[in-house]
């Protein structure tokens, strides 16, 4: 499956993209062509037969004993057979057409998926979870309804008016002329309502406001403690409103902009033959064989029908194609977001050492807004190494750059000697455990939560990574224990109860190297006691970065960072830091007054 079109040619988008998506099954969607092709041909057929059988009736009348009963009957087999032709060659088309569909969703929800894994972290901030969900359930969802059911009736209504003008015109050219007429008339206003820019226009801004209204939603009822908390409502969030009256201006938008085209359109497919009777009128007052001429103009009668029925599903799979364009274009603007780059020949590290050199980097690009400045510092094997700094100061920042969540602006980051960038992802990865100070779990039970560090751990590898991590106790008090999932039944778990979880995630894994990114932030006394002590088990013989806004965490490493406005301010243990009289020595004069602190009567 082609993700992104060839540098320099012009990216592909509707029709065009979703063929190329399907080309892995080429061949199934040629078959869904053809089928469809022939079944819009035999939807004629039906036609053709009952017009022979009034063109054999009226032959004779009114002497009906004339009549070849035998060619008549074999007329309307012939009808009966144009009809389920019809049936059985379009199901056999859409049966093609939702095996190329299905395979496809398939493979572009794993390319999706896995493209979003590879992009830098900071696309996701800025994309939004409700966007990209939208994208990945609707969008996605569109290209297989596309393939499915609107490519099918597309060739059908590509063949159909074909077929129908020859029919028309071959029976007799004049009537043909005049269904003509009312065909180019809807034509005319189908594409004055379809094919118009402003139209294109609203229905873009209809989609991406409806995108944008999905990423309120999700950040609405994430936050719904605090709307609660201060007794707010769905119209106090002011960027829920904003989008929802933007998603409402835009889809009155779009359905008010068929206001004049739709009713014109549908009045003129189903009255073309207030054209025909004008013109059979005028033949028939100067025919010399009213018979023959009775029978064609019946013929037409009969056929008016069926041109609505042709236009009626044009008018659809163009509105079809109008959406499909929208949403392979939204997709495609996630897909072609550039991917971290991998290297060609990835080294492996000669040790476990991390080392920033030189380090700058800037989340928005512009060289004026550096998250960090010329960095360079080195975090041994068999030590820990602290960072600490005021909010802002570039400490996450840190953490993420060691594990490629981006690419370092400048200068580089290395592993045991090996840049960062020229090891395997699966390397680096299988080098670094992290603890996120916000853990997430995923709805599923306690033990394939802990087992996400490693898949291939026997539950025994499981349970005596939870002790370590000291979390086996209340496990064991679950409902069904490690089978518990996490969310369902009442099951919910406290700050610090989650992060010890995460510990055991990190134990199991047992990588080299550990980053801790204010793993105890959220904890009460007593379970920051129980985390330090899951420390001391995961931390042995390893490389351990701590990034702290608690001072005690940090006070007996071995090295000390302090980040200010993205530079690393000083570098010490923390007797030598608090005797520097620095930044360092502030911050933890200031720790020790909070600590200190007493609640008192007198205002502050």
């Amino acid at each position: 499956m082609s993700k992104k079109n060839s540098k320099g040619a012009k990216p592909k988008t509707g029709l065009d993209r979703c063929m190329e998506l399907a080309s892995d099954r080429k061949g199934v969607i040629i078959l869904a062509a053809v089928l469809s092709s022939l079944a819009a041909i035999a939807s004629f057929i039906p036609y053709i037969g009952v017009y022979f059988m009034i063109r054999s009736i009226i032959g004779v009348f009114p002497d009906l004993g004339r009549l070849d009963m035998g060619r008549v009957m074999s007329y309307g087999w012939m009808a009966l057979a144009g009809i389920l032709a019809n049936i059985l060659l379009y199901f056999l088309a859409i049966f093609s057409s939702h095996m190329a569909a299905f395979g496809t969703l398939y493979d572009l929800k794993v390319l999706f998926a896995n493209h979003i894994t590879k992009i830098p972290l900071g696309y996701h901030l800025t994309i939004g979870s409700g966007r990209l969900r939208k994208i990945m359930d609707e969008n996605i969802e569109s290209v297989e309804g596309f393939i499915a059911h609107q490519f099918p009736d597309f060739v059908a209504s590509v063949t159909a008016p074909i077929v129908m003008v020859i029919l028309l015109l071959a029976v007799d050219w004049r009537f043909g002329l005049a269904s003509l007429v009312g065909i180019l008339l809807a034509f005319a206003v189908e594409f004055i309502g379809f094919g118009s820019g402003a139209m294109k226009e609203n229905m873009a801004k209809y989609q991406k406001a409806s995108e944008e209204m999905n990423n309120a939603s999700v950040e609405y009822v994430r936050g719904m403690s605090v709307v609660k908390v201060f007794n707010q409502t769905a119209s106090s969030f002011k960027k829920l409103q904003e989008a929802i009256s933007g998603y409402t201006e835009w889809v009155l938008k779009f359905s008010l902009g068929w206001q004049n085209c739709m009713p014109a359109f549908t009045t003129i497919i189903n009255n073309i033959y207030l054209l025909l009777v004008p013109v059979g009128i005028l033949m028939g007052s100067n025919t010399s064989d009213f018979t023959e001429f009775a029978m064609k103009f019946i013929f037409y009668l009969l056929f008016v029908p069926a041109i609505a029925g042709v236009l009626n599903k044009i008018m659809y799979i163009s509105e079809s194609f109008m959406q499909i364009d929208g949403n392979v274009a939204r997709m495609d603007e996630i897909l072609n977001i550039p991917e971290m780059p991998e290297t060609s020949h990835p080294q492996k590290p000669k040790g476990e050492d991390v080392a920033f050199n030189h380090v700058s980097f800037t989340y928005t690009g512009n060289s004026e807004e550096k998250a960090l400045e010329d960095v360079t510092f080195t975090a041994k094997q068999g030590q820990i190494t602290g960072i600490v700094g005021p909010s802002g100061g570039g400490k996450s920042t840190i953490a993420n750059l060691i594990s490629r969540f981006w690419d370092v602006s400048e200068g580089k980051i290395t592993i045991g000697g090996v840049d960062i960038r020229n090891m395997a992802q699966e390397e680096l990865m299988h080098q670094v455990s992290f603890v996120f100070q916000d853990v997430f779990l995923f709805k599923q039970s306690i033990l394939d939560n802990i087992r996400m560090g490693n898949e291939n751990a026997t539950k025994e590898q499981v349970i005596a990574a939870a002790k370590a991590a000291q979390c086996h106790d209340f496990i064991s008090k679950m409902p069904e224990g490690y089978h518990t999932v996490v969310g369902t039944k009442g099951v919910h778990l406290s700050g610090g109860e989650r992060q010890r979880i995460a510990i055991a995630r990190a134990i199991i894994k047992d990588s080299p190297i550990i980053i801790l990114d204010e793993a105890t932030a959220f904890s009460d006394p007593e379970n920051e006691y129980l985390i330090q002590k899951a420390f001391e088990k995961l931390m042995e013989r390893k490389t351990v970065i701590i990034i702290a806004h608690r001072l005690s965490t940090i006070r007996n490493a071995d090295k000390i960072l302090v980040m200010e406005k993205g530079r690393l301010a000083e570098t010490g243990k923390h007797e030598e830091l608090v005797a520097a009289g620095g930044c360092y020595a502030r911050m933890w004069k200031h720790y020790t007054e909070a600590f200190n602190w007493k609640i008192s009567g007198k205002a502050v």
